[in-house]
């Protein structure tokens, strides 16, 4: 699907046909054809679109003649049905700059673009381009820290679970996360680098304004915010799941010698009535009374075998 946008009267409004400093949206569903002819009629390298489609597309930017692209990754929520996959996975947008327009263009429905289209960005105006990418890419950073707080607050909840029961379901959810973490930090790296590269060769052309060359500099700050935060939670997982590993296996060392010690506990009353039950003369064997000695004598010896393993903190 590819949408026309212009700002008219403070508000985003969608046009029939493409104008000069109109945001072009390509979002999904889109056909091969239909990037052949946008590559055909705004000039622009087919390999620019197919590239940003890539799921496995690192960030990076790119100039070809007077066409420049940007990669940047940013998360989105897992739409998969597998229970042990991430919540979040990354995937990237392609920002293509040309002469009169500015192209943006995903594989799936981005959360950060549709900040911009349910007009929810201040100040967002698409024939200001340097500008544009720079929101866009403040509100990846921003989505990636709103992301990071929900899978550590998701995280303390499973850990509060996991208190009162080690289910494989908290552990393969924290796994989820894990993986999820995995993705971020992969993608915060790069996206950090490819932020580093445009500052450095001044990719936008905003080093003489101030407001923008301000503005870019926080959010290579907040990327970094961001990695450093999926850092602590990443080492914070592991530790958790180390922590955890390591009390299931010693509760299933508990448990087997408890009933080991009960197994020992009751073969005392097993071993005195097996005498009496073997066909050569015992002791009190025609009393009366041999049946209540031998229960007597079992259960006092059952006693004082637990008292001893008692004694021994074997309980």
């Amino acid at each position: 699907m590819i949408q026309y946008y212009a700002k008219a009267d403070r508000r985003l409004k969608e046009l029939e046909e493409p104008q000069v400093s109109c945001w072009i949206n390509i979002s999904p569903p889109f056909s091969q054809e239909e990037l052949e002819e946008i590559a055909q009629r705004f000039f622009i390298p087919l390999d620019f679109l197919i590239d940003s489609l890539d799921i496995d597309e690192r960030s990076r930017y790119e100039k070809e003649d007077d066409v420049r692209l940007i990669v940047v990754n940013t998360p989105i929520l897992n739409e998969s049905e597998e229970e042990n996959d991430a919540i979040y996975i990354t995937v990237p947008i392609g920002i293509i700059l040309t002469l009169d327009h500015i192209i943006t263009i995903s594989s799936f429905e981005n959360p950060v673009l549709q900040l911009f289209l349910d007009n929810k960005v201040k100040h967002f105006d698409p024939a200001n381009e340097s500008l544009f990418v720079i929101q866009i890419l403040e509100q990846t950073v921003y989505r990636y820290l709103t992301c990071l707080k929900k899978l550590n607050l998701k995280r303390n909840l499973i850990e509060k679970e996991l208190y009162d029961s080690s289910r494989n379901k908290e552990l393969k959810e924290l796994l989820s996360i894990e993986k999820s973490l995995v993705y971020f930090m992969n993608s915060l790296s790069s996206n950090e680098l490819l932020k580093m590269k445009m500052k450095r060769s001044d990719f936008l052309s905003i080093r003489e304004d101030e407001d923008k060359s301000d503005q870019f500099e926080d959010i290579i700050i907040d990327n970094s915010q961001a990695l450093e935060m999926v850092n602590v939670y990443t080492n914070i997982l592991n530790g958790t799941m180390d922590a955890y590993g390591s009390i299931i296996s010693n509760n299933l060392n508990l448990t087997i010698r408890r009933l080991t010690l009960i197994t020992i506990i009751l073969m005392v009353p097993t071993l005195i009535a097996s005498f009496y039950g073997m066909n050569v003369p015992i002791p009190f064997m025609d009393s009366g009374f041999t049946v209540y000695g031998i229960i007597i004598a079992s259960v006092l010896s059952s006693l004082l075998v637990a008292w001893y393993f008692q004694r021994k903190r074997l309980f």
